[in-house]
């Protein structure tokens, strides 16, 4: 069983910035992508960034030009940095991985447990 292990959450100030984390432990053999979601209070998941398949950044409109993602093959991790922070950025924040473990022999989607961001005005 894979659990994605995310950290870096809390509270911060708007025009603030947040790192967060997000690494897989655990016996992985393949990971396809890795990618950040987010849920704000009383809104769907949508997603926040992710990766191309030319590796580059790919972002949501609403964080285009504030939030950098990257990622650690070695530690099979991915970062998201968080700058000039909003109010209606709070929101829970998912990190995803499509990944292949040594005991599977097919990709599955997995998913953090979550960390909660909160951006006071």
């Amino acid at each position: 069983q894979v659990q994605l292990v995310e950290s870096g959450g809390g509270l911060v100030q708007a025009g603030g910035s947040l790192r967060l984390s997000c690494a897989a432990p655990g016996s992985i053999f393949s990971i396809n992508s890795m990618g950040w979601y987010r849920q704000g209070p009383g809104k769907q998941r949508e997603l926040v960034a992710g990766f191309t398949s030319g590796g580059r950044g790919n972002y949501a409109s609403s964080v285009k030009g504030r939030f950098t993602i990257s990622r650690d093959n070695a530690k099979n991790s991915v970062y998201l940095q968080m700058n000039s922070l909003k109010p209606e950025d709070t929101a829970i924040y998912y990190c995803n991985a499509y990944l292949r473990t040594h005991y599977s022999s097919t990709y599955d989607f997995y998913w953090g447990q979550g960390t909660q961001v909160t951006v006071s005005s």
